[in-house]
């Protein structure tokens, strides 16, 4: 029987924008650490690294939704090429003004224009949706493989920003991390075969995609997910220079995405029957008990176990997630749903790095871990308390009769 992956990969054009998503995704696990270790190497501030990285996190948590549903009226090459442009001179600019020692304001203005990227792991997953919208167990596989993706991003990414910016120079990190997002995107809106068609502003109905009761309690859960996220990166980076190995920090996050990516991978190789509401608020709970050990961890060793533990919980929840935001947003509003589920991670990272800053720099590393600890906890309260707009039948949501068909027919024949 062959694999799953081999199957989904089996479409032409699937391989060569997936490897162009990897390029593009890069930035996501690079340039907010890279902008931390940066300043914190700069200037010793850890308060002001956390909160120029949760501005550029705000940043793209305000203009994320808005570039995707362009995309979604204008389409991917129209709109990324001169979005991606303003982002990597913005990029320029912070790390300019951070070198010369420019005024606090001036990191902070040019923060908010590197944080105007396009959510590239959106673009790539509403191309698997457009190729295998009718079966549910090929997108549940393609959702995996991205999943995997995202998390091998996230196992090189900071080893790469961290280990350029002390070995090298510290702008070397979020340098390098725009020199990936501007080719991963270019070769991206190159592949114009398997660009998802633009849908005319007539079927954009409806106002927001953010309107799906579904999506709200998704992208509400993720932003309490996303202060874990942000604060374990920020406490993580401080725990190995207090002791003398700042430079581990990356090893140790990459072992967090390990623990992910292996778990993504065995999950997109399994056929899942049942409820996708219930696996998904497993999945945050699962998360949120993960951060508990953390607080115990007195040395790095021992906190890179604790965190590969932590891993094993992500990438089936975002698997997850995914498939609940295609069931629950109107097609035509694809993209953005999946962009709001980024904005929702975007934000709770900016809060989480923002807080974990001021913990560490108020009460030292070890406390700091409380954020991600107290991040898990408001996120299993929320999923509990949003459950029951997850667990029942997705509403159509506008998509129409075409694709209720497709699911009773893919439904009958995972049957």
């Amino acid at each position: 029987m062959p694999s799953p992956y081999r199957v989904i990969f089996s479409a032409p054009g699937t391989k060569g924008f997936s490897a162009a998503g990897f390029f593009g995704r890069m930035p996501l696990s690079m340039m907010g650490i890279g902008v931390v270790t940066m300043i914190s190497q700069l200037t010793g501030r850890y308060g002001l690294a956390g909160a120029l990285s949760a501005t550029l996190a705000m940043s793209a948590a305000v203009c994320g939704p808005q570039v995707s549903r362009l995309v979604d009226r204008y389409g991917q090459r129209r709109v990324l090429r001169p979005i991606t442009l303003v982002a990597v001179a913005a990029v320029a600019g912070l790390l300019i003004c951070a070198q010369q020692g420019a005024p606090e304001w001036t990191l902070f203005v040019f923060a908010v224009g590197a944080g105007c990227v396009p959510s590239v792991g959106s673009m790539v997953r509403s191309r698997w949706a457009a190729i295998y919208r009718g079966s549910s167990r090929d997108l549940h596989t393609a959702y995996s493989w991205e999943s995997i993706v995202d998390e091998v991003c996230f196992i090189f990414g900071p080893i790469i920003s961290i280990g350029l910016s002390t070995a090298w120079f510290p702008e070397a990190g979020p340098l390098i991390a725009a020199a990936f997002l501007l080719v991963g995107v270019f070769w991206l809106t190159a592949q114009r075969a398997t660009e998802p068609v633009p849908h005319p502003k007539s079927q954009h109905t409806g106002g927001s995609a953010l309107r799906s009761p579904g999506l709200q309690v998704l992208v509400a859960t993720f932003v309490a997910t996303g202060a874990i996220f942000g604060g374990v990166d920020v406490v993580t980076v401080a725990f190995a220079e207090e002791r003398g190995h700042k430079a581990a920090a990356s090893l140790v996050l990459a072992v967090y995405a390990l623990g992910s990516c292996l778990a993504g991978a065995v999950f997109g190789l399994l056929h899942l029957k049942g409820n996708p509401g219930t696996r998904w608020l497993v999945g945050v709970c699962a998360m949120a008990v993960s951060m508990i050990p953390l607080q115990l961890a007195g040395n790095l060793p021992l906190l890179a176990v604790a965190l590969f533990v932590a891993g094993l919980a992500i990438a089936p929840t975002m698997v997850t997630t995914m498939a609940l935001v295609e069931a629950h947003v109107p097609r035509t509003k694809l993209t953005e749903g999946m962009t709001w589920t980024s904005t929702g991670l975007a934000v709770g990272v900016a809060l989480g790095s923002s807080a974990a800053g001021w913990v560490v720099d108020a009460a030292g590393a070890k406390a700091g871990y409380a954020v991600p600890v107290t991040a898990g906890a408001l996120a299993a309260a929320v999923a509990f308390l949003g459950y029951r707009r997850l667990a029942g039948p997705a509403a159509t949501g506008g998509r129409g009769e075409d694709d209720r068909h497709l699911r009773t027919d893919d439904d009958e024949r995972v049957a």
